[in-house]
């Protein structure tokens, strides 16, 4: 696949530590047929990395719009590939999922793709946006039908990784403010001060949350979210020393 953007050769190429391959996995939104795809594309092409470290990084954003929320996560909860090390990143899916959970509930995550995970779990979905009491009544049912795997898996979900020069987030960050001290929101929220931004951020960020047809490649970010619920493309962006390619669905 052609780039869109692509990463200027001549300056000194981030690199992440010689011993490891890292596999960065774009936002999956319930398409676990997809997930299931791109799964055996990175085990097929770990097979010329037995001796290094493998590493896979989930960006986030596994739940809503598409129909296979439960099964995506229990995959990466309870089928998770033989002979990598796991991040798993939290999306701001996520992130409005587990608001709706503890409550008080609000209609923004169903209205934002929440219908579909509610499905994916077996609580019907509410076919036009609800008072609070029907709310209420939708959490209650999500809560007993989430298994606590799922739950737990989601209240542990991480906001950042760093790899030797590469940092790892769902969104972004704000430019000028150290990768130490950026605000948990705008890692899973933020969008054009982050995306127009030329800075330099201390480290390429990768990230997913705003989808393209293609991955966009800068000096400063990679984001690799191709919008796999509509596009039918689930990326995952390979880094090894100081290069770096995809894989696709």
């Amino acid at each position: 696949m052609k780039l869109e953007h692509q990463f200027d050769a001549g300056d000194r190429s981030p690199r992440v530590p010689g011993d490891r391959r890292i596999y960065a996995v774009g936002d999956i939104h319930g398409r676990i047929d997809l997930l299931n795809k791109l799964h055996a594309r990175i085990v097929a092409d770990a097979e010329t990395a037995q001796n290094l470290r493998r590493v896979i990084v989930y960006l986030g954003d596994y739940v809503d719009r598409g129909p296979g929320t439960f099964d995506v996560l229990d995959v990466l909860i309870n089928e998770p590939l033989a002979g990598f090390e796991r991040v798993h990143l939290k999306g701001n899916h996520e992130d409005m999922m587990l608001e709706f959970l503890t409550g008080p509930p609000k209609p923004t995550w169903i209205s934002n793709g929440g219908i579909a995970t509610l499905a994916s779990y077996g609580v019907e979905p509410p076919v036009t946006l609800c008072h609070p009491a029907d709310l209420e009544t939708f959490r209650r049912r999500l809560q007993r039908a989430l298994p606590s795997d799922h739950l737990g898996f989601l209240q542990g979900l991480r906001l950042c990784h760093t790899e030797g020069d590469y940092f790892f987030v769902h969104a972004g960050v704000r430019p000028g403010v150290p990768l130490e001290d950026q605000i948990p929101y705008e890692m899973m929220w933020i969008r054009d001060r982050f995306l127009l931004s030329d800075a330099d951020f201390g480290k390429r960020v990768v990230h997913g949350h705003t989808p393209n047809l293609v991955p966009e490649v800068f000096e400063n970010r990679i984001g690799i979210d191709t919008g796999a619920f509509y596009t039918e493309c689930l990326t995952c962006l390979v880094l090894e020393g100081a290069e770096h390619r995809f894989l696709h669905t």
